[in-house]
């Protein structure tokens, strides 16, 4: 892989990757291997970039932003009958003012914070609460066909008890989870390809995770001022993590090396293509897998100005609906059993990338170590960081 550091400074626009490029060319083809080369450039230089997928329907994600905003419309009483805390909230709904951002107590993160130019630093997170957001993860693996160590982490689904949003619920969560779970693996064999693996490298590593479409619920009448924090400075535990477009804004990202804070837009798909546009970032999982030469983004979900203007018109658009902030995400996992340890040929490269980086000014501060351990091992330390499990 050449020209994996730009000596220049990185755009603040994240690139955009044509997944059907891939999909529609022969392993040989020039422009597939280029847009998978752009694949990997893009996460190792912002650790983030925008897919186009022509298949992801854009009604498919507003049909499951109105199942979430409806569900998290109900009274806590029934919200609390479908949480599994035993169970470190990995099915099931999680309530607000439960999960913790790892930052409050993490000295590298804090360190992290502190490189930033004070006007690029995240919000506050140095008051210690929890974050004001709901959760809810339904799992989209594969059953596990062999005994898996990590039996909580690859737990059956909970289904809503109220009728009313019990009889959609599975049909819509299906569908929408099946299009961003084929869109991220799609990516994930791209990636590969792009840092000359075999395309099937991540997939395989992947193919009994316990994959999670994770929407995230923030009550914007309760937690609608600006500045509030809805999701504290964090980075995310799994491999990929891949967006659909949320109704309000608020996600800010920082690239690698940029030292900004991006106020994320997902573009829309040019009125002439099918398909949508969604977010992609990687996560700690994929750092590790790859000894550093792609680093889990860092992000915060606030309510900024735009958030503000955005509920004002939407209040007025469509009065007689919820006000609350669906997060439409996923989260793609290697196999809980997968060794996962780093691939010397991408760790070597990451020291090179290390090197250079430096030698232009860019301090990326201690180099971590990467200890073997199982991919379920590592996802339960970080839970225990965020305190979903004890």
């Amino acid at each position: 892989m050449a020209n994996l550091v730009l000596a220049e400074e990185p755009s603040m626009d994240l690139p955009v990757i044509d997944l059907d490029i891939y999909r529609s060319n022969s392993a040989d083809s020039p422009a597939m291997q280029e847009e998978c080369a752009r694949a990997a450039r893009a996460l190792i230089t912002h650790g983030a970039l925008v897919l186009l997928d022509s298949r992801v329907s854009e009604t498919d994600n507003e049909a499951f932003l109105d199942l979430l905003e409806d569900y998290f419309a109900q009274p806590v009483s029934a919200l609390k009958r479908d949480e599994r805390p035993e169970l470190g909230y990995q099915v099931g709904v999680t309530l607000e003012n439960t999960e913790k951002p790892k930052c409050v107590v993490d000295e590298p993160c804090l360190r992290v914070i502190e490189k930033f130019a004070p006007s690029e630093r995240p919000l506050d997170i140095g008051g210690h609460q929890p974050d004001p957001k709901c959760r809810f993860f339904w799992r989209m693996g594969e059953p596990v066909p062999y005994a898996t160590q990590f039996p909580g982490l690859n737990a059956e689904n909970v289904v809503p008890e109220a009728p009313e949003i019990r009889e959609r619920w599975t049909p819509i969560m299906e569908m929408w989870g099946k299009s961003m779970k084929s869109a991220v693996s799609g990516l994930a064999e791209m990636v590969a390809v792009g840092m000359g693996l075999p395309s099937e490298t991540f997939t395989d590593a992947g193919r009994f995770g316990p994959h999670l479409l994770a929407p995230t619920a923030s009550d914007l009448e309760k937690y609608g001022s600006e500045d509030t924090i809805l999701a504290g400075f964090h980075t995310d535990l799994n491999f990929l993590t891949i967006h659909g477009r949320s109704r309000y804004p608020g996600l800010h990202i920082w690239a690698r090396n940029t030292g900004r804070r991006i106020a994320v837009s997902i573009p829309r798909a040019d009125p002439s293509q099918a398909g949508s546009c969604l977010l992609v970032q990687a996560g700690k999982q994929l750092e590790h897998l790859t000894g550093g030469l792609v680093k889990a983004g860092y992000h915060e979900v606030v309510v900024n100005a735009s958030t503000v203007n955005t509920v004002v018109a939407r209040r007025r658009s469509h009065p007689e609906r919820p006000l609350v902030r669906i997060s439409s995400t996923f989260f793609w996992h290697l196999s809980s059993d997968f060794d996962l340890a780093p691939i010397p040929a991408l760790a070597d490269q990451a020291k090179a990338v290390r090197a250079a980086n430096f030698n232009l000014g860019r301090d990326e501060g201690d180099e971590v170590g990467y200890a073997p351990m199982k991919a379920g091992q590592q996802v339960q330390n970080e839970l225990k960081h965020i305190a979903l499990l004890a």
